[in-house]
């Protein structure tokens, strides 16, 4: 719990770019405390597995981009208003209402990847909300209050 309290916290500091490849390593970290204090087995699968975890967020890491850090969460609300998000999000919401609808009650059991897919493809329209709830919470302890604009509550929501 801590660690996820710490992970949102980060996204208030530093780019999602980074912050999320980062987050992956606390799959490291459970494996191996799970592997000595639980005594449970780490097969070859599940080492090659974190392996994957370590050098997939070192790649990202090493080669993001630079990324501009809104200010505000009106800046983030612009962001998320533009036509190119829009489209990303809504075609992503449509795919996964077909996938819990049509292919996970059918295929859901037998394959771990239906919920992968639905779990990442979700992730990745929460950051944005995050994102702006953990830069709204940095600016109300400021003392600018962003409790007042609606779209840091519709943030909240959505996160």
């Amino acid at each position: 719990m801590l660690g996820e309290v710490a992970n949102f916290v980060a996204y208030v500091f530093a780019p999602a770019v980074l912050v999320t490849p980062l987050g992956a390593l606390s799959i490291i970290v459970s494996s191996v405390l799970a592997h000595f204090v639980l005594k449970e087995r780490l097969n070859k699968l599940g080492v090659l597995g974190c392996i994957s975890c370590i050098v997939g967020s070192v790649v990202v890491v090493l080669h993001a981009p630079e990324e501009h850090m809104p200010d505000s969460v009106e800046e983030i609300w612009d962001l998320a208003t533009q036509p190119g998000f829009l489209a990303y999000a809504g075609t992503t919401l449509l795919l996964m209402a077909i996938v819990v609808v049509f292919i996970e009650p059918r295929y859901g059991q037998k394959n771990i990847l239906i919920y992968l897919g639905i779990c990442s493809s979700m992730g990745s329209l929460t950051v944005v909300s995050i994102k702006a709830v953990g830069v709204a919470i940095k600016l109300t302890l400021d003392g600018m209050n962003q409790l007042a604009y609606p779209h840091t509550w519709l943030f909240i929501l959505v996160a």
